[in-house]
Order: C-alpha cells, then structure tokens, then sequence
C-alpha cells in the first residue's frame, strides 16, 4: 500500500489506494458469501436453504426503496458545499433516509404479521429487514462523506473485519444447532457495529461531536433530486432478483433453494465484472472528453470484458460439479448443471455493465430508467412463458433476455450520443 502513496500527485495516489482497499473488501465479501452459503446449505436442508434465499430475495428487493437521495446526489453536495455546512447536509440526508427505513422496515414487519408469506421465511426476513434503519441512513451517509474525500478506507476495512466476524458468528450457531431464523438478527447486528464504528470514527474527526442538524431546503432537495436514478435503480434490483420471486411460485422451497444455490456462485463470479468496470471507469471513461479516444476505450474493454467473462465462463462451466460439491455438499449436487448454465449470463452482464458505464458518464437517469423498465418487462414476460415449462432453466432464459434489452439500449444510446 505504500507504494501506492508514493506519487508526486496526492489525488492520484490517494485514488489509487482507494482502489486497492475497493477490491480487497469486494474479494473479502465474496469470499464470505460463499463460505456461509457453504455452511447454511450444508446446515439446513435444500427446502429451508431455500426459504433463506427467498428471504434474502425478499430483503434485496425492498432495499433499494431507502436508496433514496443516492451517492451521485450527495457526495456532489458534500464537496461543493463548505465545510461548515457538511453537518445540514449529512443531517438532512440522515433524517430523509431514517424517516424512508422505518417506514420500510414498518411495512415489511406488517406484511410478515400478516401472514403474505411462509412463516419461516417471515421469520428470516424479520431480523433481516432490521438492517434497513443502519445501511442508509448511517453507513451510506458516513460513506457518502468518505467518498467525498476519496478516503473509504474505514468503511471499507470496518466491513472487511465485520464480514469475518459475522462467517464466525454464524459457524457459532451451526455448532450450537439454533434455529434457521436466528441468522437473520447477525445480518442486523453486522450492519449495527458498522453503522457504530463509522459514527465514533466521524465523531473523532470533529472534535468528538456528531455536529448534524436539519436543513429544511437541503431536505425538500434530497427528496426531489436524483429520484428518477433512484426508481431505475429500484427496477435493477428487482430485474436482478425477479427469476426468485417468479421461481418461487412455480417450485417447491427445495428446487428453489438448489437454484439459488447456484445463482449465489454466479452472482459472486458477476460481482467481479462489476468491480472491473468500476475500477477502470474513472481512467478509460469517466476522464475522457475526446469522442474518438472514448469510442476507441469502449471497445477495447468490450473486447477485454467479453473475452475474460467467456474464458472464466468455460473454467466454471468446465468445474461445476466440482465446486457445487466443495462449497455446497453432496445435497446440492442438481445445482451443479443450473451452474453451469447460469455462468455463461456473465458475458451479456459483463457487456451490459461496461456500456452501463457511457450511460453513467453522461448522467443520463431517463436512459437508465428506461433501460431497466424495458429489461424488467422482458424478463417479466419471459418468465411467464419460460419458468411453467423449463423451471429454472426458464428462469435463466428470463435473465439472458433481460440482459440483452439492457445491453441493447446501451448500444443505441452510446451510438446516439458518441456519433461523430
């Protein structure tokens, strides 16, 4: 890391260190995921894994709900703001997103009591949903306030260190037999200590004073400012997670929890994808203002993005009754063929995710919320037809679709605004 430091430039030295700690908690996370998705899938049968997952599913659907007054509407606010004024803008902030969490945790607590879902999932996302009032309101406002200074490293080592300690904390429980819903509260107590160790390093940094307070006109800004990228962001995650909440009205908990078994491994092997495109977005897009030097950029990373998703694609493909087995055990063996289907969506996600990066560059939100209507409604409509005749197969079909509508609209839309 020292290396890094040494740099005639500050701003490119503290960038470049900023990267470094982005990929070790990005590999850090993956990591975690597998290895406790190895040991609940190893701990409970394939029809309560399953209920996890659809939990789980649930939770990251209802998430994105309390993204509002997101990272490209604050942390702007943050820098052009003076300094004086950071304690009405991260007040505000804080009091916008808290106010948007309780209602969704309310809502969501609502739904479970009366009774909409599985019992043992309502149980799940009961303690699951609890981390809505510490992810926005206090990790992604004090975040926001990092980023501002290009300087995460406190969020960053802090949920590195808390991720290993939640895998332990979860071997504890597998060790003492609890029961399924118990490891929904360690997400919530995961994301309670980040939230707390990031309010102390703030508090530190000013003088021992937390120093927020609320800003009316600041506060009608949040809520108004960047909502249409909030709502395509909202539609993302749905299209993302879509092909469970369809599944698990046409298969039983057990076939469900075998699917997403093998999605989980695929989702962490795409994850890499987009942390690529957001490692090198800054240099070979972000920066660049000379239209031919852009298009020329957009298709060396197409060309290199492509090429490494299909080369990863055919190793995965190549080994998946292997690493099924290693990571998930003897139970999960059907997934392996799921796995090596699903792999292969890494390559139009990967495509999708490098022209996502023009749409980005020239903040165009109706782009990225047609975008994602479109990919949703496709997918929507595939899965109709796709999920009653090929189950999860179908569902992969759904996904592949979705993400060629995304990658199309990419293609039209740095066609149209790259045109020479």
């Amino acid at each position: 890391m020292k290396v890094l430091t040494c740099s005639d430039n500050p701003d490119v030295a503290r960038a470049l260190a900023n990267i470094v700690w982005l990929g070790l908690e990005r590999l850090t996370q993956i990591a975690v995921a597998i290895v406790i998705s190895g040991l609940l899938a190893r701990y409970l049968d394939p029809d309560v894994f399953g209920k996890w997952q659809y939990a789980n599913t649930l939770l990251l659907v209802i998430a994105p709900i309390t993204w509002v007054c997101g990272a490209e509407i604050l942390v702007p606010t943050i820098v052009h703001r003076a300094k004086d004024e950071t304690g009405a803008v991260l007040g505000s902030a804080f009091v916008l997103r808290m106010g948007v969490s309780v209602v969704a945790l309310v809502l969501t607590w609502m739904w479970i009591g009366l009774s909409f879902t599985d019992p043992t999932v309502g149980a799940m996302l009961a303690g699951l949903a609890v981390t809505l009032l510490f992810r926005e309101p206090f990790i992604g406002v004090i975040n926001a306030w990092l980023q501002s200074m290009t300087y995460n490293k406190p969020q960053l080592l802090t949920s590195m260190v808390t991720a290993i300690c939640k895998a332990a904390l979860v071997y504890a429980l597998v060790r003492m037999s609890m029961g399924a819903a118990s490891f929904g509260w360690l997400w919530a107590l995961e994301a309670a200590a980040i939230g707390a160790v990031l309010v102390l390093y703030y508090m530190r940094r000013h003088g021992g004073k937390l120093g927020w307070h609320f800003d009316r006109a600041l506060f009608k800004h949040f809520a108004s400012a960047g909502t249409v990228f909030w709502l395509g962001l909202i539609c993302m995650y749905l299209f993302l997670k879509l092909d469970r909440l369809m599944l698990a009205h046409r298969v039983s908990f057990a076939e469900l929890g075998l699917y997403s078994a093998a999605q989980q491994l695929n989702e962490n092997w795409i994850a890499l994808v987009l942390m690529l495109s957001q490692t090198i977005a800054p240099t070979f897009v972000y920066r660049v203002q000379e239209t031919a030097l852009l298009k020329r950029n957009l298709v060396r990373l197409f060309a290199m993005t492509a090429a490494l998703m299909i080369a990863g694609a055919a190793v995965l493909d190549a080994l998946a009754g292997f690493i099924i087995a290693r990571v998930f055990g003897p139970n999960y063996a059907q997934a392996a063929e799921i796995f090596r289907w699903a792999v292969w969506l890494s390559v139009p996600a990967g495509v999708e995710a490098i022209g996502n990066l023009v749409v980005l560059k020239y903040q165009a939100k109706y782009v990225l919320l047609a975008k994602w209507l479109l990919a949703l409604a496709v997918a929507f409509a595939v899965n109709l037809f796709a999920i009653p005749r090929f189950s999860g197969y179908g569902a992969l079909i759904g996904l592949a679709a979705g993400y060629a509508a995304a990658a199309s609209v990419n293609f039209y839309y740095i066609r149209f605004r790259l045109r020479a």
